[in-house]
């Protein structure tokens, strides 16, 4: 089911039953429970309707329901961290294991309860609320036409309207000659290690290469602008396709690359294969991690175990992977090259980059430790000799 599909909600306002569409981008189950509320709420009766389970559909000014998201925020904030305080006895020093389940559980439940603040839109994506400000391009970018009123949290609003804006200004990426305009819910190649392992390890071929999951579409423009005669890059997820398709085409590259909706490989063999799947084996809970959790390390082991009958002969597999997954205690030290081994393949070369992104120097990131240490690989892969 793609993101923001419309389920229908329904509750009381002035004694009069209210209808409108529910959107959310993991298409979540619609509140069950829903008050209005203007500027007369404060955010400790907010905090208090959320943690029951409540919605609060704003009806005051604009900007002033924007701060009673960021008040609510500081409340979340202050109530998670005097839970992990109050912990009785216990001295023993948790695993990086440990603090990963407890982040993504603290992260789920901060999503819940500031998911709560709702804001409704007209069938043009347009708020009637003073001070509001003009989200209908946004919208439309990130869902799509709409002929309905609905309604959306305020804190996902906000991500349509800065994903809407960074789509706008672009993001440089060091080898293009054009940033690289990313669609909301398509990652962002913000990690700049990555990009340069590709920049710097030799190709085998000029002929054919295969970029699967491309996203955004950056790594088949890279290839592109490297030399590579002919690119074709794969992904299911079509808004990942149609952002891949601007990019290449404002990078000067469309003639060179054939985009492809399928899971994983084109039909046929090539000299080079280039994927860059989730790093870490864990359960997604929207559509844009996807790019970042990889359950049961289904696309890693997917890859793996086909490459070598789409490989051409003496040609490359390259495999982008950090070893974050090892340090947080979600992979073992042998387990990647085991599944290599395991896929008949031999390594024939591997490249490593430190972490250059903020929150490898953020300590106030519980991951800190692990970013700090963390490795990104690009690992040359061919077939083995049987």
């Amino acid at each position: 089911m793609q993101p923001f599909a419309p389920v229908d909600v329904s509750w009381t306002e002035n004694d009069t039953l209210r209808r409108a569409q529910w959107r959310s981008e993991n298409n979540s189950a619609p509140p069950r429970r829903i008050v209005t509320a203007d500027d007369t709420l404060s955010a400790d009766a907010a905090y208090r309707i959320a943690s029951q389970g409540g919605a609060i559909l704003w009806r005051g000014d604009y900007q002033n329901g924007r701060q009673l998201l960021h008040a609510l925020t500081r409340r979340v904030h202050e109530k998670m961290a005097a839970k992990r305080q109050r912990k009785p006895g216990d001295t023993a020093v948790a695993s990086a294991l440990d603090e990963f389940n407890q982040h993504r559980m603290r992260q789920s439940q901060r999503s819940r309860l500031l998911n709560s603040v709702l804001v409704e839109l007209d069938a043009d994506a347009r708020i009637a609320l003073r001070r509001a400000p003009d989200v209908a391009d946004a919208c439309r970018a990130a869902i799509g036409a709409t002929d309905q009123p609905f309604l959306l949290s305020v804190r996902a609003l906000l991500g349509i309207v800065g994903a809407h804006e960074w789509r706008k200004k672009g993001v440089p990426v060091a080898g293009l000659p054009q940033p690289i305009h990313v669609h909301y819910g398509v990652f962002s190649p913000v990690r700049g290690e990555y990009i340069d392992l590709i920049l710097r390890a030799p190709l085998p071929s000029r002929d054919l290469a295969f970029d699967i999951g491309t996203g955004s579409g950056v790594l088949a423009a890279l290839l592109a602008q490297r030399g590579v005669a002919k690119v074709i890059a794969t992904d299911q997820d079509p808004r990942a396709l149609a952002c891949a398709r601007e990019n290449l085409e404002q990078q000067g590259h469309a003639d060179k690359v054939e985009l492809q909706q399928v899971d994983m490989f084109p039909d046929g063999t090539a000299p080079l294969i280039v994927c860059n799947p989730p790093w870490l084996p864990a359960k997604p809970t929207t559509p844009i991690e996807r790019a970042i959790y990889d359950p049961d390390n289904r696309m890693l082991l997917a890859f793996l175990n086909g490459v070598r009958r789409h490989l051409a002969d003496r040609g490359e597999a390259w495999l982008i992977m950090s070893d974050l997954a090892v340090l947080l205690g979600l992979r073992t030290p042998t387990f990647l090259q085991e599944a290599i081994d395991a896929a008949g393949l031999t390594v024939l070369g591997k490249m490593d980059a430190r972490p250059t992104h903020p929150k490898s120097t953020d300590v106030s990131d519980p991951l800190h430790k692990a970013r700090r240490a963390e490795v990104t690989s690009l690992w040359r892969l061919g077939h083995r000799a049987m």
